[in-house]
């Protein structure tokens, strides 16, 4: 046996017989990297645990005390990035473990009893997602209220609409701002049922079959500050895959409103448009056109987003095939899907950043090329004196054939959501309502509760 295998630390299911070294690397692939993303999250969820296991008398009054206050330890170094997954240790459950082990001795060893690997990185990646889910919700938020603001500052500046990219009809820049608002409240609609998925405890579920420990599991889903449990131990397994495709579903939402709304601004910015100019600081150059201004920006947020737009696919073919029960292919969901968060928020704090600076053309329709999509206004100005639409439609039509149509250019639009209506109001109330529904401060209590320090019993 090589020196390299005596020295490597036994694994916490080793019964004696070392991995080979090729396996050791394949089978374990990115994970300690991946579970750096899980680490804080572990560690509340063996405090809740611990918690429990007290409760039912697996763990003494004495040991306790000594196990949470070891935990929020390792909890404070994690957060002051003082913790590592060591060499040879195969993943972020195993290295707490061994943490609490060479502190505390045997008693650090009663921490995994009624919990398998598989009930606790269920649990990781759930806490995981929560967290992550609440930052975006919360960033969404911010680039709302800028959509929101700019579209009230801007609702009396016309501009042409567009349907088959071909000139339309009468827009603003205040409906423009305002689609893109309210497309976030749908996004953020459709992450509350993510969040309402995701925000189920699946800790007690064990290996999938639960335990012959007398196991408190309403008593963890309240510490840990989840709405409900998965209840059934084998569905709890069977949400491992399921919840990640459901959250990067609402995250590929959310993606999309921002896709679309870089290819608009890299439209508009284009001297063949002129509707809209970012400063030069938000711009790069070229290394041979002196002129150049690139919404480089911009670009990159769409790729960036098309790319998060991918996710729920790539997810759906990695679980796609699997029966019940756990598979090692699931692991491999981690390294795209923990990592997805970041990209995502910095796609949001990027375009609220630049959308907030970015300077309108408040003369666009003093080009003459945008003359006729005053034309239905033309007609419905007939219709409404009387003439029959039809009509109507075609004498303004015979106008624009022998070049004699004369637009007035100004619009009443009155309903809702309109160019006159735009409904912010009710838009923003909305967003209110549907954030107010994620209910992030019950959380927030439950964790501040299980960081206090104990003492003795």
């Amino acid at each position: 046996m090589s020196t390299s295998k005596m020295n490597m630390p036994e694994k916490i299911w080793e019964k004696g017989i070392p991995v080979d070294e090729l396996i050791e690397k394949f089978t374990v692939g990115s994970d300690r990297e991946m579970d750096m993303f899980l680490a804080p999250f572990d560690v509340l969820g063996s405090i809740a645990h611990v918690r429990m296991l007290h409760s039912i008398d697996l763990i003494t009054d004495n040991e306790l005390p000594q196990i949470i206050n070891e935990l929020v330890h390792i909890y404070h170094q994690i957060e002051n990035g003082e913790f590592k997954i060591e060499q040879g240790i195969e993943d972020v459950h195993s290295q707490v473990e061994l943490m609490l082990t060479r502190k505390l001795g045997n008693v650090g060893k009663k921490i995994h009893s009624g919990r398998s690997r598989n009930d606790q990185v269920l649990l990781d990646l759930k806490l995981f997602a929560r967290n992550e889910i609440k930052q975006l919700v919360e960033l969404s938020n911010r680039l709302f209220d800028v959509l929101i603001a700019r579209s009230e500052a801007t609702k009396d500046i016309l501009i042409p609409g567009y349907t088959h990219l071909q000139v339309a009809m009468p827009s603003s820049f205040g409906l423009w701002f305002g689609a893109y608002a309210e497309s976030l409240t749908d996004d953020l609609q459709l992450m509350n049922a993510a969040w309402s998925i995701t925000n189920q405890n699946p800790l007690g579920s064990a290996a999938g079959y639960g335990s012959s420990f007398p196991l408190n599991r309403q008593m963890t889903t309240d510490l840990l500050g989840f709405d409900s449990m998965n209840y059934n131990v084998v569905y709890a397994q069977m949400g491992r895959g399921k919840m990640e495709k459901t959250v990067a579903f609402a995250m590929s939402s959310i993606a999309a409103t921002l896709s679309k709304l870089a290819f608009d601004v890299c439209l508009f910015t284009s001297q063949n448009f002129g509707f809209v100019s970012l400063p030069d600081n938000i711009t790069t150059g070229s290394s041979i056109m002196p002129h150049k201004k690139n919404p480089d920006v911009f670009e990159l947020l769409r790729s960036h987003c098309n790319r998060i737009q991918a996710l729920p696919n790539t997810i759906t073919l990695m679980v796609n095939n699997l029966p019940s029960g756990y598979f090692r292919d699931l692991q491999i969901i981690k390294e795209v899907f923990l990592p997805a968060f970041d990209e995502l928020k910095d796609c949001l704090k990027i375009a609220a950043y630049a959308i907030e600076f970015m300077k309108v053309n408040n003369k666009v329709l003093d080009d003459k090329r945008y003359d006729l999509i005053f034309s239905v206004e033309e007609v419905n100005k007939l219709a409404a004196e009387g003439m029959p639409f039809r009509d109507a439609y075609k004498y303004v039509a015979q106008k624009i054939m022998d070049g004699n149509f004369v637009p007035v250019k100004k619009v009443k639009h009155t309903h809702e959501g309109s160019i006159g209506n735009l409904c912010n109001e009710q838009i923003n109330n909305k967003m209110k309502n549907i954030v107010g529904h994620f209910n992030f401060e019950k959380i927030d209590s439950a964790i501040v509760e299980l960081l206090k320090p104990m003492g003795v019993l």
